[in-house]
């Protein structure tokens, strides 16, 4: 029962750290998927099917040198349907989008953006600060669950990484814990059942 209700605490708190008015970012932005989970024989990259695909959007400065906030989130496939969506809940309308050659981002300009498709030239790593908040995020995953995050509420620890990761330079430890407090108290109540069946499309069974 202990196990049950600090579970359930933790995914409340979850939930809690993203807030529904949060600003999107920009002035520069980069843009790519990774997959989630462990090996899997079959198809390989953007065909791969049991695995979670995730997105993530990178907000640099004007020099593209420095990283500021970031997002993420699941999304079922890599196309425009899934990753346009993405796109324009959290990046400022005419941002410059830096993005690989990848067909799903194809309509971004039309959509507003200045988008730049970045090309692979001498081995050079065309997305470095999305790679590296995915390498991140990974190695995070897998120090401090084990790898035992299930695919269904992969969303809620997507959400306390990117609440850690934009505050990463916070000097006050105890100014987070009320940010925290204050959004969770902001934040309308909801059941153990609720958080599977409204965030995941599944019922406890």
């Amino acid at each position: 029962m202990a196990n049950s209700t600090t579970w359930n605490i933790l995914h409340k708190l979850r939930r809690a750290m993203i807030r529904a008015e949060r600003e999107k970012l920009g002035p520069v932005v980069e843009i790519d998927e990774t997959f989630i989970g462990g090996v899997e024989k079959g198809k390989p990259g953007r065909g791969a099917e049991k695995k979670s695909l995730v997105v993530v959007a990178v907000e640099l400065d004007a020099d593209m040198k420095k990283v500021g906030r970031i997002r993420l989130a699941t999304i079922p496939n890599a196309s425009s349907d899934s990753l346009l969506p993405f796109i324009a809940k959290n990046v400022e309308p005419g941002s410059k989008v830096l993005t690989d050659g990848w067909q799903g981002y194809a309509s971004l300009k039309i959509k507003g953006y200045h988008h730049i498709v970045k090309t692979i030239k001498n081995g050079q790593d065309i997305l470095p600060h999305a790679h590296l908040v995915f390498s991140l995020l990974k190695r995070w995953l897998d120090g401090t669950f084990q790898g035992a995050t299930k695919k269904y509420y992969l969303d809620f620890y997507l959400d306390e990484y990117v609440f850690r990761f934009n505050r990463r330079k916070s000097k006050s430890r105890g100014k987070l814990f009320g940010r925290l407090m204050e959004q969770s108290v902001m934040t309308p109540p909801v059941t153990r059942r609720e958080l599977r069946v409204k965030n995941h499309g599944f019922a406890d069974g």
